[in-house]
């Protein structure tokens, strides 16, 4: 039986059926990751000894007739950026004078544990999570698994390359700007960025941190039931999240089989405002139209955005680093500037919009304001008279890896200027919103690349974004074994 092969639930089962033990899963996939993670640099460090201890516990439980969860031995990665496993360390996305203790445990993985996984490592992401590819200093590119030479996306490129390669069937994500839903399109996994209020941000000590834009903690997967198993876990009530809503518990996994005949999809490859690559543009449109199947109306839509792609791109740098701005101020007062004493583990980007947010004034946090405004209104009119938007995730295709530790998107496509950070990516804008979107696979490019997606729902109807994932799965199935086949050096 090949592990890699099965879905994070199929591994469960197999685990609880007793065919296999924990501690065999751990030992399997602690193998095929020490094989095959060095030519994709997917996760940056391993803590398999623990993860055969956790999985000793998980048998003793089981022994006891303890129901142990759905996800029973499935191992799991955590992303390098926040912390996210008490006792384990996090580095802010490859930046090394950051690296510290994990304080508390993530909505991820408090999730993954409560339903039976065990964390294997941690994965790669680039630093500050601060852009839509996987690339840092201290660590480097993490490779597409279709094809080393590209890039895996970002920001969780590393948990969406273990994934799609099979080191591990569900890893953690989490998205600020699409940092979600663009690996998983680039590494053809799903990937769910949830309705703000759904799964509970706890930050602090400012517990309103992650709402300009709204960031989200998720999951990527290989299968949509995974995803849904997740968020049944994962959406819980939390007062300490001001903006976390009781809906009171729901199944994803039964919510997701619910038909979309007769529901009416809007189209965009461009929202009226991005340039697109023509060949990932007609394979989204291709799989766009595949839900007629499915019994859906399948629409072209146009949007009424007054500003262009760059000015939405840049505001989404400048609000995101408003925080981080305000960390580095404040961790000058303590003695440490990251800056000054550290620049070289740094990008420059990333030190260029820090510099431009810390220097913004009232006005423009208005235009901030102004701007998110056009948006949701834009989104609502096509809200007003259809049931779910489709998109494509990015404007292009993966990108080549760097060899300076800063890869980046296009900075043009079809003669126009893109700003090269998130400005390739139709994805930020639900971080600006709230609205639940996903990426599905819809296909691959001429040269075999992944192309994703993006379904995007009206705000806290996150099941109906599945239910349109669910049907898109059943129509038309991604191929999990596809990057399997790839020659590994030395081997």
């Amino acid at each position: 039986m090949k592990l890699e092969e099965l879905s994070g639930v199929e591994l469960g089962s197999e685990v609880r059926s007793g065919n296999i033990t924990p501690t065999e899963v751990v030992d399997y996939f602690a193998e095929r990751i020490e094989k095959r993670n060095p030519s994709l640099n997917a996760f940056v460090y391993t803590k398999f000894d623990e993860a055969r201890a956790e999985a000793k516990i998980l048998e003793e439980r089981m022994a006891r007739g303890e129901d142990t969860g759905p996800l029973s031995g499935v191992p799991v990665g955590l992303k390098d950026f926040l912390p996210s496993k008490k006792g384990w360390t996090n580095s802010h996305g490859g930046v090394k004078s950051l690296i510290r203790e994990d304080e508390a445990d993530s909505a991820f993985y408090t999730a993954a544990r409560n339903a039976g996984a065990i964390a294997v490592g941690k994965t790669n992401a680039p630093a500050f999570a601060f852009r839509g590819t996987c690339d840092n200093k201290l660590y480097g590119p993490t490779c597409n698994p279709f094809n080393t030479e590209y890039n895996s996306g970002g920001s969780s490129g590393g948990s969406a390359a273990a994934v799609a390669d099979g080191l591990v069937p569900i890893s953690e994500g989490s998205d600020g700007g699409g940092s979600i839903r663009i690996p998983s399109a680039w590494c053809s996994c799903f990937g769910y960025k949830a309705s703000v209020g759904t799964i509970p941000s706890i930050c602090r000590p400012d517990g309103w941190t992650a709402t300009h834009p709204y960031c989200f903690d998720g999951a990527i997967t290989r299968t949509v039931l995974d995803s849904a198993v997740m968020l049944n876990y994962m959406a819980v009530y939390d007062p300490r999240d001001p903006l976390s809503l009781d809906h009171g518990w729901r199944d994803f996994t039964e919510l997701m089989k619910k038909p979309i005949k007769g529901w009416k999809v809007a189209f965009t490859s461009d929202f009226d405002i991005f340039t697109v690559d023509n060949e990932v543009a007609k394979i989204v449109e291709a799989a766009a139209h595949r839900l007629e199947e499915a019994g859906a109306d399948v629409e072209k839509v146009h949007f009424n955005l007054k500003h262009s792609q760059n000015d939405f791109a840049e505001l989404w740098c400048r609000s995101i680093c408003v925080d981080t701005a305000i960390d580095m101020e404040l961790w000058k007062k303590d003695g440490f500037d990251l800056v000054r004493d550290h620049r070289d583990e740094l990008p420059e980007e990333f030190i260029y919009w820090n510099k431009e947010a810390l220097n913004s004034n009232i006005l423009d946090y208005r235009c901030f304001n102004d701007l998110r405004t056009e948006i949701l209104d834009a989104q609502q009119d096509i809200f007003d008279n259809y049931d779910i938007i489709v998109s494509p995730v990015t404007i292009c295709p993966p990108v080549k890896n760097a060899s300076d530790g800063n890869t980046k998107g296009p900075e043009e496509l079809n003669g126009r200027r893109i700003e090269p950070l998130i400005g390739f990516c139709e994805t930020f804008f639900e971080n600006f919103t709230g609205n639940p979107a996903a990426s599905v696979p819809a296909g691959l490019t001429a040269n075999g690349l992944p192309v994703g997606m993006q379904i995007i729902g009206r705000k806290f109807r996150d099941e109906d974004v599945f239910a349109v994932a669910h049907a898109y799965e059943q129509i038309s199935p991604w191929d999990y074994r596809i990057p399997y086949g790839r020659k590994i050096p030395g081997t």
